[in-house]
Formats: structure tokens, sequence, C-alpha cells
């Protein structure tokens, strides 16, 4: 396939829409000019009449040196982007302004800065009204130039529809099948109920955490992946998924080349790349220097636009006021389930719903516009915001109204797009909530193994999955070369730390044990390893050494199971009152297993055999309303078994074929998606043993209207 840039945008091509905002930009900077010399200490600009010719000035410079800073951006690389974006503006009106009032003495460059953020705020609301407050901005500008360009990338292949998948992190079905319901998912709305879409439920196996579930479907296996971080016995390195050096790791050991994005797709804030030959701001490639090039040009260009940077930032601090206010009603009504909510939240969840969601859909509409094939994307609003929130509060709710209102926005870049797409909407698992189990009963998991085991206990049992996407684009954005860029690594390196901490022990004089025992939490799934151990430990070895430990893990209120190897039966499922012998399907009393589903035992085997699983697995209790306890501080979980966190969604056009029966398994997910693409004419060149794929249905090959 080959593409061609597209031609620049012949400035005469306006339309009346062009000519309105234009209108609205000018005089939105001339107020903004007006606003900025009442409130700017050392700025003036002389005048209501001096202030309306300066912003016409400012549109003008604007549009002749944008794209030059935009240019020397992407010379400079993303760190270069981003300055461009935080200064670009205050340059122009610098330019503007040099010895604009007839005095002498021009004003100091500080009060020039302040004062461009004052004119990029107002000129922002200006926009903001004009566009009835939608998110229309973000795309805006990649629209017009579509619109206007008089040639597209020409494809050789345009007759071969794209997929766009869009992956909501942690939907679960019911939540989507309420937000169709009640309307407040417009466009997933209007899809379903027009008949264009469809909309069901899947199954993810356990561990059902992203690295799991992107793993499968991306890759097409979900072995070797216990949880979020886990113990590679081999060498005693701990893998952390969202540790940019761990994520490549875990891919390199896992991709078969033959990923669901390898036939030219692209791969935007994922953990893994489907072995796309194009990956933006991807955990396990973001030392992809040299094919970013475009993407630092598009991005440059979003942020350098007075109502781009400004406006993801405006966004930001509203959402940092939104979350303290929630946060503080929550308390003041005293809801529950409920954790406390930190300042390090409130940023992340803050950057997630601004810059980043902005950033990864200007990311997404541009390989639209250049007709990539595939595009993959994670958008992880709501799933942070239900972590710390819960399932249905507002605020998680106002977060899942935001991916649907990316999606619409795709939909109208998919209108003036190279080549028709579809749009596949899925969730990598779904969550459970519940009372945090420290909260319950006092103690979190580590500290029970330290006092049941007598042993020293690391412990990561915090959650770090919402910062996974925040860690890629900075992991992607560091360049050593510069000290902003040795900053920004050092935070990527933080973002992505082990977090292993060693409580205090009590000085109790007694002769200290060697053994030390290794605790993670992946939401209600607790893992538990013996340190310095290469093989699993069978319940026998474990009865030896911590002979209280697993009685006490099984007895204790808030287990749900426990999972330990034996020597005899292999794996077994351990609960108060019986035990599920998984291998031999055998159970002796009540079986543990009978209040997690009918795939529980099925999960459990395939998760409690594969080489990399811990010592001891414990599941938290599943309580009479469904819900569970985290060994994280998360009041939204996933990771193990109960609740609604292996209920995730998938929305398909109707054009592809149906599933069918439900599909259980990322790695079975990755194949309906495989099967879909070769339906749609994609992968010729990589069916196994020369076979010829499936010729596309000519219903599905259809022009763009």
């Amino acid at each position: 396939m080959t593409r061609r840039d597209r031609s620049r945008d012949p400035w005469w091509h306006l339309r009346r829409g062009d000519v309105g905002r234009a209108a609205l930009a000018v005089l939105g900077a001339a107020i903004g000019l007006g606003i900025a010399s009442w409130v700017v200490p050392e700025f003036s600009i002389g005048g209501a009449g001096r202030a309306l010719a300066a912003a016409v000035l400012i549109a003008v410079v604007g549009a002749v040196l944008r794209p030059v800073l935009v240019r020397l951006a992407v010379l400079l690389g993303w760190v270069g982007a981003v300055l461009i974006g935080l200064t670009g503006q205050a340059f122009v009106i610098w330019v503007v302004l040099w010895d604009f009032t007839g005095e002498q003495n021009n004003p100091p460059f500080w009060s020039v800065f302040l004062a461009s953020w004052v004119v990029s705020a107002v000129s922002t609301a200006f926009v903001w009204v004009a566009t009835a407050g939608t998110d229309d901005a973000v795309t805006a500008g990649l629209l017009r130039k579509a619109r206007r360009s008089r040639r597209r990338p020409e494809l050789e292949d345009a007759d071969v529809p794209g997929v766009v998948f869009i992956q909501a992190d942690g939907v679960p079905f019911p939540v989507l099948d309420w937000g169709v319901r009640a309307g407040t998912l417009p466009t997933l709305s209007r899809w379903i109920r027009s008949g264009s879409h469809h909309m069901a439920e899947w199954r993810p196996k356990l561990p059902a955490t992203t690295p799991a579930s992107q793993m499968g479907i991306l890759h097409g296996t979900i072995d070797g992946i216990p949880a979020f971080r886990w113990v590679e016995r081999d060498s005693g390195r701990v893998l952390v998924a969202n540790k940019p050096a761990d994520a490549a790791v875990i891919e390199a050991k896992h991709s078969d080349g033959r990923g669901l994005l390898v036939d030219d797709g692209v791969s935007v804030s994922n953990l893994f790349t489907g072995d796309a030959p194009t990956a933006y701001a991807t955990m396990s490639a973001v030392h992809r220097t040299q094919e970013t090039r475009h993407a630092r040009y598009t991005v440059s260009a979003f942020l350098a636009r007075p109502e781009g940077l400004a406006r993801s930032l405006s966004r930001t601090v509203s959402e940092v006021v939104r979350e303290r206010f929630q946060a503080a009603r929550a308390r003041r009504r005293d809801v529950h389930p409920r954790v406390d909510r930190p300042w390090s939240f409130t940023f992340e969840r803050a950057a997630l719903s601004g810059v980043l969601r902005d950033l990864n859909t200007t990311l997404v509409a541009d390989a639209m516009l250049q007709g990539h094939r595939s595009i993959y994307v994670d958008f992880v609003d709501y799933d942070a915001v239900a972590h710390h929130a819960g399932l249905m509060q507002p605020e998680s709710l106002a977060a899942l109204e935001g991916i649907d209102a990316v999606i619409g926005q795709l939909e109208k870049v998919a209108a003036v797009a190279p080549r028709h797409y579809l749009f596949v909407v899925l969730s990598d698992h779904g969550q459970s909530q519940g009372e945090v189990f420290a909260s319950r009963y006092g103690e979190d998991l580590a500290t029970l193994v330290r006092r049941l085991s007598s042993s020293d206990v690391l412990s990561a049992v915090e959650n770090a999955e919402g910062t996974g996407s925040l860690n890629s684009m900075m992991a992607s954005t560091s360049d050593t070369d510069t000290v902003l860029g040795r900053s920004l690594k050092r935070a990527s390196d933080r973002l992505s730390a082990r977090r292993l901490e060693m409580p205090e022990r009590a000085d109790t004089g007694e002769e200290e044990t060697p053994d030390n025992c290794l605790v993670f939490g992946s939401g209600n799934l607790g893992l538990v390893y013996v340190a310095g151990e290469h093989a699993r430990l069978t319940l026998d070895d474990l009865t030896v050494r911590f002979p209280g430990l697993v009685p006490g893990l099984v007895a204790h209120p808030g287990t749900g199971f426990v999972v330990v190897d034996t020597a005899d039966h292999g794996p077994v499922v351990l609960g108060t009152d019986g035990e599920h012998r998984l291998r031999e399907g055998v159970v002796v009393g009540t079986d543990p297993l009978a209040a997690f589903g009918p795939d529980a035992a099925a999960f459990v085997l395939r998760a409690a055999t594969m080489d990399e699983a811990p010592d001891i697995y414990v599941n938290s209790l599943v309580d009479d309303l469904g819900e569970v306890a985290a060994f994280e501080g998360l009041v939204g979980c996933h990771g193990g078994l109960g609740g609604w966190q292996d209920r995730a969604m998938i929305v398909w056009p109707d054009t592809l074929p149906s599933p069918g029966s439900m599909v259980v398994g990322a790695d079975a997910m990755h194949r309906v998606l495989v099967g879909w693409l070769e339906y749609l004419g994609h992968r010729t060149a990589l069916t196994a043993d020369g076979a010829e794929a499936p010729a596309p249905a000519a219903a599905v090959r259809t022009s763009r209207p």
C-alpha cells in the first residue's frame, strides 16, 4: 500500500464556518487583550481600537508563524512539541506587540506570557460557545484540513474497509447496557437503537486485568501473565506491566509476529503493540523514535493552536476542581464503599480526562486520515475513575460519557477519511466493587501474611494500572539528551516503580527467620511468593516452613478461596468447608468455587498451572451483594473472581459476522477480531500455510457515502 501526503490547503478555500470561527477568535483575542491589560501587571494594549487591531495582527501573524513553530517542534521532538504549545502563542503575541503601542519600552516577556494565556483562555471560551460546549475542537482542525484538501492520500487498497478498535478500559457489560438504555451514551445508544451495531457480553479469563486481556486481544495468548505484576522465578525479577522495559520483555516472550495490528496497524496508548508497524505512546515500544515524526507533527499542530493545549489544560484544571469537590461530597455523605482519593489520583484523573484523552483522539484521527488499515486505542478514563469512586458514581459515568463523545468525534473523522472505517468498541475486562479488604478487617493482605508466617514481607498492593497511559506518554516523550527529557524519564521511572515495601518487624528478641514472602495485590486477587525459590512450593513445603500460613488464610473471613499446589492432586482450591481438586474435578465437602460462577474451576486451573503462578493464590470473598474486597486501596477493582470483573463488553457493526455464543477468553476474542479483519480483506499475506483468507462480502466493501 502506498500513501501520498496531502497537498497544502489553499488559503482561499474558506467556508462560512471558517470565517465565523476566525471572527470569533479575533473578537475573543481583542477582549482577552483588554482583560489582560486590566489584570496583568506591566501589560497594556492601549484602548479598544488597538486591542482589535492587535487581535487581527495576532490572527495573521499566528497563521504565518504557527506552521514554522510546528515544524520546529517536530525537529525538537516531543519535548519541543510541549514547549512550543506552552510558549508559541506567547511568542506570536510578543511579535505583534513589539513596539505596537509606540512606546520605547515593551512589556517584559513574563507579562506577555501571562497575557497570552488570558487571550487563549478567552478565545477558547468563545470557540466553546460556538461549538455548543462540545468536544469538536479536538478534531476540528484535522476535519477542516481534510475537507479543504483537493487530494486525499492515494491508497492502492482503498476499497478495503479499515477498522478502529476503541478499548473503553474496564467497562462492565451491565454498565454499558444501562448507559445505552438510559441514552446517556448518545453515540453508542444511537448505534444500538438504529441497528447499525450490536452489543454483547464476553468473558475474560482469570486474571481479569489489562496485561493479560490486552495481550490476549492483541497477540492471541494469555499464558504466562498471572496478574499486573509477578515474579519471574528463573531470574528472580519482578515484572510490572506498566514499566516500559518490563512491557517490552513481556511482549517479546509472547508475540509471534502475527498480532492483531500487524497488517498496517497503529497502536495508540496501549501496553502492547499487537505487532503494529506504527506505535504511539505504547508501553512496550516507547523507544521507537524513528516512526514518530508524523505523530510529533500532528500533536505539535494541535498543541500550537490556541484552542488546543489551552482547551485541554483548562479542562484539566476543571477536572482537578471537580475531583476535589466530588471526593469531599462522598466523605460528607458518608458514601460506601469509599476510599481515600489523594491528590496523586486527582492529577491522574485530570490528566487522563484532559490532555491525554485529547492527544489520543488526535493521534487516532490522524491515523484514520492517513488511511491505516487498523487502529487500536485504549481510553482508561472510566477504569481509573471507577477504581476510586465506584462503578456507578456520577464521576465514573461522566468519564464513560467522555469516551462516548470521543467515539462521536471519530465518527465524523471517518466521514472524510480516505477509506471506509468500521468501529469496534470493547472493554478488556469489567469491574467489581466493594469495601477494601484492609478497611473491612483492619489489616491488609501483606500484614496478614506477615502475621501468619512470622516472616518478612515485601509488598506491592497499591494499584498502578491507571498510571499506565500517563507513563507510556511520559516515557515516549523522554529524550535523555536533554535536561527536560531526563526529568521526564525520571518521572516515568517513578510512575512505574515497583513499590516493594518492607514493613518493620517488632523486636521480639527472637532469632530472625531467613524466609521472606512477596505479596502482590491485583484487585481482589492476592499473590504470595516465597522469595528465592525457582519452582512453585507445594502445600507440604509451605506447611513445613510456615505452619500457620495456609490454614490462617483459608480461615480468614475475608477469603473466598485459596489455591495451592499439592504433590498428590496438583492444584487444589481450599475453602473453610471443603476443597476442589481441579485436575481431578473432585469436590470434597462444600465447593469453595460455588459462588464464583460456572467457569471458575477452568479459570483457576489454567491460572494455577502456569509457570509464573505464585505459591499461593488468595481470592477475596464475594458477599451477598456480589461485592468483593480488593487487596489494593480501590473501590472498583479487577483481577480475580467475583462480581462484574469478568463481564466485559463488545459493540460491533452489523456488517460483520456475529461472534455467536459467548466469547470466553481474550485469546478467543483475538480470534474473533482477526476473523473480522480477514473477512474485510486484511491479512491476506498472513494466512496460515498459504491458505487464502475468506473473500470479503460485497455488503461490507462499501464506499463511504
